[in-house]
């Protein structure tokens, strides 16, 4: 009776933390660059003494979905979307490189380009930092250039050029930042055939129908196994009363 309910408790807390990949995926259907997570079930024997004859249904991770998000036309100057495979360089709150596809870049009080989160863009040599313009412009090749201020719009000079990389997908991983870093630490080389859509964002690839209609069926699973628990008590509270009546 208690391997029956060991079971089903396993079963109800690996269903709970697939849950939980849904609902990160939900809550980021409306992050800029965001890349769904996707996760399945695996089977795993139970270990211990006696013959493996049981197997427990583990979640599992998968990575994420490296997909295109739609493209979003949004008129701003500082903002960027990664064509295609890709990723804009950033630094990362320890210091390390790591990269994004959030490309709602933004300019601190000191001229540092930035992302979302506050961390620094990286270029040529290092973190991106842009005088006082007039006018910025990124071109699609990751090229930042700006009008100085009191300038004629003729005197549009380069400042610096965002690093875009496109490393292998299967050495990234995501760090508890939220930001994707290289397996093992180090840095991937600027590659120069990334290309950005300026003015313009990609929206998240997360498709908010699959998982809802995913969250109810793990939300049945679960059930399943609650009832199985039930079932198992009931069977035990019969076969004591039986005992007893002996």
């Amino acid at each position: 009776m208690d391997r029956s309910v060991y079971l089903a408790m396993t079963g109800a807390t690996q269903i709970m933390r697939a849950q939980d990949v849904v609902s990160h995926n939900l809550a980021n259907a409306t992050t800029t660059g965001f890349k769904s997570e996707l996760d399945a079930f695996g089977s795993l024997p139970v270990q211990g003494p006696g013959s493996p004859s049981r197997i427990n249904a583990v979640a599992q991770s998968l990575g994420r979905d490296d997909s295109q998000g739609a493209l979003q036309q949004t008129g701003r100057a500082l903002d960027v979307a990664v064509r295609g495979s890709g990723w804009i360089a950033v630094q990362a709150p320890d210091g390390s490189e790591a990269y994004t596809r959030a490309g709602n870049l933004q300019l601190t009080a000191d001229g540092t380009l930035t992302d979302a989160a506050g961390n620094p863009v990286l270029g040529n040599g290092g973190p991106i930092s842009i005088p006082d313009s007039a006018q910025i412009v990124i071109g699609n090749d990751g090229t930042i250039s700006s009008v100085p201020l009191g300038q004629a719009p003729n005197t549009l000079t380069q400042v610096d050029r965002i690093k875009l990389v496109n490393p292998d997908p299967a050495q990234l991983s995501k760090g508890a930042d939220g930001l994707l870093h290289l397996a093992g630490g180090g840095s991937a080389d600027a590659d120069p055939g990334v290309q950005l859509a300026s003015q313009a964002l990609e929206a998240s690839n997360v498709n908010p129908s699959t998982e809802l209609v995913r969250m109810i069926g793990l939300s049945r699973q679960y059930e399943m196994q609650v009832r199985s628990i039930k079932t198992a008590e009931d069977n035990a509270d019969a076969s004591l009363k039986l005992l007893q009546a002996n």
